[in-house]
């Protein structure tokens, strides 16, 4: 397989696009941009995708967050995943990588019961010991399947029941001390430390994948505030997803699954909703294609208060409504006229529509004449090495590395530490991984231990981002300037699991706090 060239990349959240029958509206991830609260379930936020070293074999780590800025333990609805959202995570290989090609996808489909509808109490009943039990009226389950686009052959993998919302009382054991008068229980560093809803709503797959879908902490750490404030940047800053939880998808798959480790892959995902296309022969409404009284009736019966006329020609079309590759290209680099098209396209489109933004991004602009005074205008053109990574849009991930370092509860934690030499600053923190199938920077097939190499929970997208854009890594060996303190914020609001779902323990609904 021939390697992949490994470049760096770029500044500030993903978008998506909306579509209903009135037409196409603008929205992003976490909130970034306008009409966004019209779909929050089919929003997505963040894609991760690392390698790990379970005890006996190499994994692939691959998830997806959506429904961003859950307040925790808002009533009597809760937040959940939507039954009417096709969520989907695209793996690319091979070749499919540099054209931008699905070849595989994990879909996940869920459904929504509850246990007794004669109450006003929609989600809990009871304090919960078990998922599923009978103190948990709301209830959503989920099915995987496998689709490999090659061969067009679809195979359930199985599924799983998603663990109830932290709300506080009703959610004791998500709490320290199992009591829900407390803050939720920090990250820990093995499985038998989890909280018993979350490793009770860890599943095994067919194809040997462990998988999770359910409310988690809101990983992703930055002052979006002040980003979008001018560029004000303040020390310190402020984390704007700080207390929000958020939904997410995990999968952990074996790297045979995948066809191995000898290769660099592609990764993102998309939402999509059924969309009712309707064709109605001129004033036909009942559908036996002829103009006459039982259409009148039809129209009648449904302006009185019947069911709505019977539509000829119906057909429903899944239609994509929101994608998400890479932290941080549609609000960043894409402009205004071609955020729906981004949203609703896909990166084998990459190349045609999108190479301007990055080889020339506004962005570089805004920064060089807001923070740098207009000195530097070389960082604002002719940048291959941001195209490199972003078009197409796909997170690239080398299977090749020894496992990354992960995320725990900060360095010096007593119980939880980050691994030893993890950095979120990836390799501008000195954070590598050594490659056995590429060596793009000649030094020996040393890469990014973090994003731009795959994205782990931890890793400071943001700042990586600004070092990336200062920087040159058009030549060998490459420039590398920095910014310190970047945006002010150093590390998520609360710590990471080391282990499967990685994602945080949902903030408490009875008692939590925003920055």
């Amino acid at each position: 397989m021939r390697p992949i060239p490994f470049l760096s990349g770029l500044l500030v959240a993903a978008a998506m696009l909306l579509t209903s029958g009135a037409g196409l509206v603008r929205a992003s991830s976490h909130m970034d941009a306008p009409l966004i609260t019209l779909d929050p379930a089919a929003n997505t936020t963040d894609v991760y995708a690392f390698v790990t070293g379970a005890p006996t074999e190499k994994r692939l780590v691959l998830a997806l967050g959506v429904y961003p800025h859950q307040e925790p333990g808002i009533g009597p609805n809760k937040y959940n995943f939507d039954d009417e959202v096709l969520y989907e995570i695209h793996v690319s290989l091979g070749g499919d990588v540099a054209l931008g090609k699905k070849t595989l996808t994990y879909q996940f489909d869920f459904t929504t019961t509850y246990q007794n509808e004669d109450t006003i109490l929609q989600s809990f009943l009871a304090p919960i010991a078990t998922i599923g039990d009978a103190g948990q009226n709301l209830i959503q389950t989920y099915t995987v399947t496998m689709i490999d686009h090659r061969t067009g052959v679809s195979t359930p993998l199985g599924g799983g029941t998603c663990p109830p919302n932290n709300q506080g009382i009703v959610t004791p054991l998500y709490n320290q001390g199992d009591d829900g008068e407390n803050p939720a229980k920090r990250g820990v560093a093995t499985s038998a430390e989890l909280d018993p809803y979350t490793a009770q709503a860890i599943s095994t797959l067919s194809d040997g994948s462990l998988v999770f879908a359910g409310q988690r902490d809101d990983g992703f750490f930055a002052d979006i505030q002040s980003i979008f404030d001018g560029l004000s940047l303040r020390n310190p800053g402020e984390d704007s997803q700080g207390g929000f939880n958020l939904h997410m998808m995990a999968l952990s798959v074996p790297v045979a699954a995948v066809e191995g480790d000898a290769q660099v892959i592609g990764v993102h995902a998309t939402t999509s909703r059924l969309q009712l296309q309707v064709v109605r022969d001129t004033g036909d409404l009942n559908g036996d294609d002829n103009v006459d009284l039982g259409d009148a009736l039809s129209l009648l019966n449904y302006l009185f208060g019947g069911g709505p006329p019977i539509v000829d020609n119906t057909e429903q079309v899944w239609v994509q409504v929101g994608r998400q590759g890479n932290p941080l290209f549609n609000e960043g680099f894409v402009s205004i006229v071609d955020k729906d098209l981004y949203s609703s396209s896909t990166p084998e489109t990459d190349a045609a529509n999108f190479s301007s933004y990055a080889l020339n991004p506004e962005l570089a602009a805004l920064i060089n004449a807001i923070l740098l005074g207009g000195n530097s205008p070389e960082i604002t053109m002719g940048r291959t090495d941001i195209a490199g990574i972003y078009i197409p849009d796909l997170i690239k991930l080398d299977l090749s590395t020894p496992p990354c370092r992960l995320a725990g509860a900060g360095p010096a934690d007593p119980t939880n530490p980050d691994d030893g030499g993890f950095s979120p600053l990836s390799i501008f923190g000195g954070d590598v991984l050594l490659s056995a199938v590429q060596d793009p920077f000649q030094n020996g097939g040393f890469i990014p231990g973090g994003w731009p190499n795959g994205r782990r929970f931890g890793d400071d997208v943001v700042d990586i981002a600004v070092n990336a854009v200062l920087s040159d890594l058009r030549v060998l060996p490459p420039v590398i300037n920095t910014f310190p303190p970047g945006d002010g914020v150093f590390a998520n609001d609360t710590s990471f699991h080391k282990v499967f779902p990685y994602e945080g323990t949902p903030h408490n609904g009875r008692n939590h706090a925003h920055p």
